[in-house]
């Protein structure tokens, strides 16, 4: 094993840098992700650009079974594919789809940390929304019927929120700063804005940073089904997620995570290193407004919108896509197309939301959006939002729709909104190394340009009680 580079005669690369100024953006060299798409780059991206769905009603068996008539089910990942054997005993879920992203997106970029980096100059920041909540859930039954004895030791470093972002650290041999974000669903984001400021501030060369979410179970599913979040009517699965679409009546339910690997320039070009694009900017705010429901002008969407284009050096005039939270709540996509216009304008940049196709991945969508973000920029290709079929009026904004739109990205925009009032917003770009690609044909894909622009109807399908940003 190669020992760590000593800081005091380690390479110009590996040596801690002076803080860099707003607009200076780190590297995205590697992605990983377990979606109810897929997993991998190719396959996940694939599927979003050809129009799939991954959305489906949990079959007998699964712990969502009767409790969830649709789902966004992530694929399985075993545990001792990515635990020792001796430590996969009450390993949450949400824990193996982290390590499992992790795992991905280090190899997609060609890192070992003690191989190719100080481990003292590689932290990690893994978000989630409500950890191991299977796990508490499982143990606390066992707990009631067969009393203290029944509850696993190991139920703890199995299932609390910052431990995935221990095991990446174990596992990999990370020995820097490392972190739990927990900002329900802009939490994903929240750690990849965490990622930029840990490498801008000179306390990291390369962040390993995303989110993870596990949230198939009853108790879950039973406590957002009551508060009438969840879409409802659709007999067809894949019809049930319709961000900004006239008759949405609410989110569906998905699990999955997202790793990106964020690098210094100048780190990753010593290595070798190719970026699928640049993480060049974040802003966040607070709406202070209520635990559940946005603003309904969008107003603290609107700051951290403008917020993350002050930190990426831009102006709204630069932005030609934005992934949108776009959850299809009647009042959350309502609260962002406002903000969004608010924002840039008319008619402004292309606007798609992935969440027709994978669901609502809470703590992890984030993350997930952020690596669609940058791939449309190495890319230039756009996923669909899928059944957006008659646009709300009070959603008008240059959707895509359809299919993919095969066209050249200056920066895109990402946004994550949630519960509490959390607005997170993060700016990709080029990237200032050499250039990678996923290579995604378009033969078959299509065009979305003829579905741009806005249907005005107006269903008047009822507003759930949440309405809301997660």
């Amino acid at each position: 094993m190669t020992a760590p580079v000593h800081p005091a005669t380690a390479p110009a690369h590996l040596t801690a840098p002076t803080p860099q100024p707003a607009g200076v953006g780190a590297q995205i060299t590697g992605i990983g992700w377990v979606t109810p798409l897929g997993r991998g780059v190719p396959e996940v991206f694939r599927a979003l650009a050809a129009g799939r769905s991954g959305l489906t009603a949990p079959p007998d068996g699964h712990p969502a079974a009767g409790w969830l008539r649709v789902a966004g089910i992530a694929p399985d990942v075993p545990a001792a594919e990515v635990l020792p054997p001796t430590e996969t005993r009450c390993a949450d879920r949400f824990l193996l789809l982290a390590l499992a992203a992790a795992d991905d997106a280090l190899a997609d970029a060609k890192l070992t940390v003690r191989q190719d980096t100080d481990p003292e100059r590689v932290a990690v920041v893994l978000a989630t929304g409500g950890g191991g909540l299977e796990s508490y859930e499982q143990q606390a039954a066992g707990r009631r019927e067969r009393g203290r004895a029944a509850v696993s030791p190991y139920l703890l470093p199995g299932m609390l929120s910052n431990m995935a972002a221990a095991r990446i650290a174990i596992t990999h041999g990370i020995r820097g700063y490392s972190s739990a974000v927990i900002t329900a669903c802009a939490a994903g984001a929240q750690a990849v804005a965490e990622g930029l400021r840990l490498i801008r501030g000179g306390e990291a060369d390369v962040v390993v940073c995303g989110g993870a979410e596990a949230p198939l179970h009853p108790t879950i599913a039973a406590a957002f089904d009551n508060s009438r979040a969840l879409a409802v009517g659709w007999d067809d699965p894949t019809k049930a997620s319709r961000p900004f679409d006239a008759r949405r009546n609410g989110f569906v339910l998905g699990e999955g995570s997202a790793v990106l690997v964020l690098e210094r320039a100048e780190h990753a070009a010593a290595r070798g290193a190719a970026a699928y694009a640049q993480l060049s900017g974040w802003g966040a705010a607070t709406d202070a407004h209520h635990p559940t429901v946005p603003r309904p002008d969008g107003a603290g969407a609107a700051a951290a919108m403008r917020a993350a284009l002050r930190s990426a050096g831009l102006d709204a005039s630069a932005v030609d896509y934005v992934n949108a939270h776009g959850t299809g709540t009647k009042l959350g996509d309502r609260a962002e197309a406002s903000a969004l216009r608010e924002v840039f304008g008319g008619p402004g940049p292309l606007v798609g939301s992935t969440k027709g196709a994978t669901g609502h991945l809470l703590g992890a969508a984030g993350a997930v959006e952020a690596a669609v973000s940058a791939l449309a920029v190495a890319e230039g290709l756009l996923p669909p939002t899928l059944n957006l079929e008659q646009p709300d009026a009070d959603c008008e904004l240059q959707h895509i729709r359809g299919a993919a739109l095969r066209r050249p990205v200056r920066h895109a925009l990402s946004n994550s909104f949630a519960f509490g009032g959390h607005n997170l917003s993060l700016v990709f770009g080029p990237p200032s190394i050499t250039a990678k690609h996923v290579g995604v044909a378009a033969d078959h894909l299509g065009t979305a340009a003829g579905h741009l622009g806005i249907t005005a109807k107006h269903l008047g399908v009822a507003a759930e009680h949440l309405g809301g940003d997660s």
